[in-house]
C-alpha cells in the first residue's frame, strides 16, 4: 500500500505545538432549545430510545441526569421541555458558533456539533497573545453567540477535551500527570474518541479493581494488549498521553478530492443536501476502490462572488457515505440559513462551486467490523458497531441493497413494520399512539411470513369466516407444503368491514402460526417459535 505517510497519515506533533478544545457543554439540548426559541433558562431535555442523552443546566438543577428514562426525568422536573434526538438539528445550530470561531482563528476542526479543537502554534500566539488569552478570547466570541463555551489547553487532544469539560489549562508536558487522578470512567466521555463504545471496558477495568486513569495507564502496554481488545490499546494510549495525530494534519493525492460545479447555481438547503449525497456516493466509491477510509475531511463551498466557506471534520471512526453526506448537509444548512436567528453569516450569492477533500485516509484493512451477541444489539455501543457493519455491507453493494425496518402503526405484525434504505429517514407509515381498533394483541410472532395454506375442519372441508366473524366449523388440519394437525386455536378476531380476520393455531410439532383469512383464503402471515 506504499507508505503511510503519502495518504495523510499524520505522525506525532512537535511538543512545541499545543491544542486548544472549545466545548459546549450540553449542546444537543442547546440546541433544541434554540429551534424551539426557547428562552436559556427554560430546562430542555433530549431523548433518545426513551432515554435522556442531554439536558440543559435548568434542567439538571431540577434532578434531570443523562440516562434517566423519561417517565424520571419528567418526575423529577414536570415543566421540563422534551426534544428528540437529532443530528442534523446539532450541527445546523452549531455552524454560526463555528463560523464566529473562524472569523478570529482561521485553522479549526469540528469534532462533533458543540466540540471543537484548534492547534495552537507559535504564530497564532505570537499574533492573539498566550493560551489563556486566546482561549477566554475565544470563549468570549462563542458567548456572544448566545452559548455557553469551556476552553482547555494541553498537549494532546484528549486531554484538551477532558481539560475543556473543566475550564483547565495543563502544563506543557503534563499530560499524563494531570489525567492519573481523573476516574477511569473519563475513558467513556466523549464519543470523539471513542467513548461511547468503551462503556463495557471501563466496567471491566472497575470490576478488576482500577479506578483511576493513571492505575491504568500504569500497566505495560504488552499486557494490556494479549489481555484486551484493540480499543484498550487505544484507551490506554490515551491515558498515558502518547501524542497522536494533532488538528490538521498532512494531505493525500489530489485525486480523491472531489469538485462539482453547481449549475444552475445553489442557494436552497434541500438542493444542497442533494448534490452533497452525490458527492459523498462518489467519495466512498473512490475511497472504497483504493481500500482506504476517511476519517478527516474538508468541505468547502465557493459562491458566484467568489465567498469561500471551509470546514474540517474530524471522526475517530472511519466516515461512511451518509456520515459525509450529513456533514456537507449541516455545514450548508446553517451557512444558507444563517444560523436561524443566531450571528451566521449568510453567503454573497448562491454556491457555484462545491469541494470536497478527504485531509486525511487510513487502511480499510485497519478498521475491524464485528458483530457481537445474538440476535438484536442488547446496547448503543453493539447497536453503533452493527450499523457500521451494514454501512460497510451498503458501501460493497449500493445504497439500496441494505434496508432496516421501522416501527410503525398498524393492526397486524406486516404492517407495524417499514423497510427503509440505511442512511434515510426513519419515518414510520403510519402513527404508533393511534388506537388502531383490531390490532393483534402482544406478542408478535417472532418471524413474519406470507404463505397460502388451507384450514380445514375434521371432515376435511374447508374452514371459513362467516359474516358474524365466527369459524365454519371448528378448525382440526392445517395443509401447506405437508399436513399438521391442530392442538389449539383462537380467534377468529375481525380486522375490518371486508371479512378478513385473524386467527391463532398451535400445531402438534408445538409451533403456533399467525393466519389472516382473506377473499376466502388463508394466509400464514407469522411464526411464534
Amino acid at each position: 500500500m506504499g507508505d503511510p505517510s503519502s495518504r495523510g497519515v499524520s505522525g506525532p506533533r512537535s511538543p512545541a505545538r499545543r491544542v486548544l478544545a472549545l466545548w459546549c457543554p450540553d449542546w444537543p439540548a442547546s440546541a433544541a432549545g434554540a429551534a424551539a426559541d426557547l428562552a436559556p433558562d427554560v430546562p430542555v431535555a433530549v431523548l433518545h430510545a426513551n432515554r435522556v442523552v442531554a439536558c440543559s443546566a435548568a434542567a439538571r438543577r431540577s434532578g434531570v441526569r443523562r440516562g434517566m428514562r423519561n417517565r424520571q426525568a419528567q418526575a423529577a422536573c414536570p415543566k421540563m421541555v422534551l426534544a428528540g434526538s437529532d443530528a442534523g438539528r446539532d450541527g445546523q445550530w452549531y455552524e454560526p458558533i463555528v463560523a464566529a470561531v473562524t472569523e478570529v482563528v482561521p485553522t479549526v476542526e469540528v469534532l462533533r456539533p458543540g466540540l471543537l479543537v484548534i492547534p495552537l502554534t507559535a504564530t497564532l500566539c505570537r499574533h492573539l497573545g498566550d493560551e489563556q488569552a486566546i482561549a477566554e478570547r475565544l470563549t468570549d466570541v462563542i458567548g456572544a453567540c448566545g452559548a455557553e463555551a469551556s476552553a482547555g489547553v494541553a498537549d494532546e487532544m484528549f486531554t484538551a477535551v477532558l481539560a475543556a469539560r473543566r475550564g483547565q489549562c495543563v502544563e506543557p508536558g503534563g499530560d499524563a500527570a494531570w489525567l492519573a487522578p481523573l476516574p477511569i470512567a473519563e475513558l467513556a466521555v466523549e464519543s470523539a474518541f471513542g467513548g461511547h463504545e468503551r462503556t463495557e471496558l471501563v466496567d471491566l477495568l472497575r470490576r478488576l479493581g482500577i479506578t483511576t486513569i493513571g492505575a491504568f495507564a500504569g500497566f505495560p502496554i504488552r499486557d494490556v494488549a494479549t489481555r484486551f481488545t484493540a480499543d484498550a490499546v487505544a484507551a490506554h494510549r490515551l491515558a498515558n498521553a502518547v501524542p497522536d495525530r494533532g488538528p490538521v494534519g498532512g494531505r493525500i493525492q489530489e485525486d480523491l478530492l472531489i469538485e462539482y460545479d453547481c449549475d444552475p447555481p445553489i442557494d436552497r438547503v434541500d438542493a444542497a443536501a442533494f448534490v452533497g449525497r452525490r458527492l459523498a456516493d462518489e467519495l466512498h466509491r473512490r475511497l472504497a476502490a483504493m481500500s482506504v477510509c476517511c476519517t478527516r475531511l474538508t468541505v468547502e463551498a465557493v459562491t458566484q462572488l467568489g465567498q469561500r466557506h471551509t470546514r474540517t471534520w474530524r471522526a475517530v471512526a472511519p466516515l461512511t457515505a451518509d456520515d459525509i453526506a450529513c456533514r456537507v448537509r449541516w455545514q450548508l444548512d446553517g451557512w444558507l440559513t444563517g444560523g436561524r436567528g443566531t450571528h451566521g453569516q449568510r453567503p454573497d450569492s448562491p454556491i457555484a462551486l462545491l469541494r470536497i477533500d478527504p485531509v486525511e485516509v487510513i487502511d480499510s484493512g485497519a478498521m475491524h467490523y464485528t458483530l457481537s451477541g445474538h440476535g438484536l444489539p442488547e446496547s448503543e455501543s453493539d447497536g453503533e458497531r452493527a450499523r457500521a457493519v451494514l454501512a460497510r455491507v451498503q458501501g460493497l453493494l449500493g445504497g439500496d441493497a441494505v434496508k432496516i425496518p421501522v416501527l410503525s402503526g398498524g393492526r397486524g405484525p406486516s404492517d407495524q413494520v417499514r423497510l427503509v434504505t440505511l442512511g434515510e429517514d426513519s419515518v414510520p407509515h403510519h402513527d404508533r399512539s393511534a388506537p388502531w381498533p383490531g390490532r393483534l394483541p402482544q406478542p408478535s410472532p417472532a418471524t413474519l411470513a406470507e404463505a397460502a395454506v388451507a384450514v380445514l375442519d375434521p371432515d376435511g372441508d374447508p374452514v371459513r369466516v362467516s359474516a358474524r366473524g365466527a369459524f365454519s366449523a371448528e378448525p382440526a388440519l392445517v395443509v401447506g407444503h405437508r399436513t399438521w394437525s391442530v392442538r389449539w386455536w383462537a380467534g377468529p378476531w375481525p380486522t375490518g368491514l371486508d371479512g378478513t380476520a385473524r386467527a391463532q393455531v398451535l400445531l402438534d410439532d408445538t409451533r403456533a402460526l399467525l393466519l389472516h383469512y382473506r377473499s376466502e383464503h388463508w394466509i400464514v402471515e407469522g411464526i411464534y417459535e
